[in-house]
């Protein structure tokens, strides 16, 4: 049923099989994707603060690709 978990937007119309998991393995995946979500982040906010550096006339030099002019 949806609205099982906060963060749950299933409407009912699309089925990947979530409801034929174990809670264990339910749990394990919502964890897995949570961490996955935490990275993506990361990521994005290391993309925004090297824009911000280059912004500055600061010279961000990347270990492999070298420095971006």
């Amino acid at each position: 049923e949806p609205g099982d978990f906060p963060g749950d937007f299933r409407n009912g119309a699309l089925d990947f099989g979530w409801d034929t998991f174990d809670e264990e393995t339910k749990l394990s995946k919502r964890a897995i994707e949570l961490n996955n979500g935490r990275a993506a982040q990361l990521g994005i906010l290391g993309l925004m603060v090297h824009e911000k550096l280059n912004e500055i006339d600061m010279v961000a030099d990347l270990p492999i690709i070298g420095a971006l002019q």
